[in-house]
């Protein structure tokens, strides 16, 4: 009966090594972009948080200063295993690779006037670009479940592309737009 028990919280609450591994996995594998690796080990594999609190924390960590994969790895360090997770948390997704970009950038700073080089650094964007937006696909799965979220997803389109707002605005206009009606619902 206690072996069970133990083991549950183990899924449920990872050490503070298997943060470390677990994101340090994460940045050496996120070439171009964690998000669409960090969706699947967290959601998928390790199976920390469910679909909709990965998209939920994603959020909360997207308006934060930072990067969100950054503030994601604090949040769920932090959960865990408190401050020792979220430092933990954060080396094992920048160790790593921040020793490869210093190790890459030396080179590229090198080679970086060679038409092939500057090609293939043209693709790998547009690589990334894609991920992103196939990511950005899969989120939206679980939430949209109301003509409100399709109504904010829209004014989201058209304030940052066309009308070009800074995202600090965009959220703030959001928000307020959001409890509005939420609140004429109520009434």
């Amino acid at each position: 009966m206690n072996t069970e028990v133990i083991s549950v919280e183990q899924v449920l609450h990872p050490t503070t090594m298997e943060l470390f591994t677990g994101f340090m996995k994460l940045g050496l594998m996120g070439f171009g972009g964690v998000l669409p690796l960090a969706h699947h080990m967290i959601v998928k594999e390790q199976k920390w948080l469910s679909s909709e609190q990965f998209t939920n924390l994603l959020g909360v960590c997207q308006i934060l200063p930072g990067g969100n994969i950054i503030n994601m790895a604090v949040a769920i360090g932090m959960e865990f295993q408190g401050i020792k997770g979220a430092l933990s948390s954060v080396l094992g997704l920048i160790f790593a690779p921040t020793l490869i970009v210093i190790l890459i950038y030396q080179l590229y700073s090198h080679f970086q006037s060679i038409p092939t080089v500057q090609h293939m650094i043209q693709g790998l964007a547009a690589a990334a670009a894609g991920l992103l937006f196939a990511t950005g696909l899969k989120m939206l799965k679980p939430i949209l479940k109301s003509y409100l979220t399709l109504f904010t997803l829209t004014l989201t389109i058209i304030f940052m592309l066309f009308l070009k707002l800074p995202l600090a605005l965009t959220l703030l206009i959001l928000v307020a737009v959001n409890l509005f009606i939420l609140g004429v619902r109520k009434a």
